[in-house]
C-alpha cells in the first residue's frame, strides 16, 4: 500500500495514528528509544526494531486492547502485519473499533 494513501483516512490522520502506534510499542516493551525515531519502514524484528516474538505478542494485546479488536497468534497473516510499524498502523486503521 503507497506511504500516503490509505481508503479511510487522510494522510495526516494516518500520520497521527502511526505516531500514536508507535508510543504504545515504546510504552509497552519499555524500548529506551522515542517513539519519533522508530523508521516506519524498518522491520520490528531483527535488525530493525529488533523485537522477538514475544514482544510482538504484547504489542498484540496493547494494540488489541487499544484500538478493540483481536490480533490473533494464529493468523497467517502477523508475518506480513508485523512487517514494519507502518503495515502494522494500516493493519490498524483498516480494523480498528475505536
Amino acid at each position: 500500500m503507497n506511504a500516503n494513501v490509505h481508503p479511510l483516512l487522510a494522510p495526516e490522520q494516518l500520520a497521527a495514528l502511526q505516531s500514536e502506534v508507535a508510543g504504545l510499542v515504546v510504552e509497552a516493551l519499555n524500548l529506551e528509544t522515542a517513539p519519533g525515531e522508530i523508521d516506519p519502514d524498518a522491520s520490528l524484528f531483527g535488525d530493525g526494531l529488533g523485537l522477538d516474538s514475544i514482544d510482538i505478542l504484547e504489542v498484540a494485546l496493547v494494540v488489541s486492547k487499544r484500538y478493540g479488536f483481536q490480533l490473533r497468534a494464529d493468523d497467517e497473516n502477523n508475518v506480513r502485519i508485523f512487517t514494519s510499524l507502518r503495515t502494522l498502523t494500516e493493519h490498524i486503521a483498516t480494523h480498528r473499533t475505536q
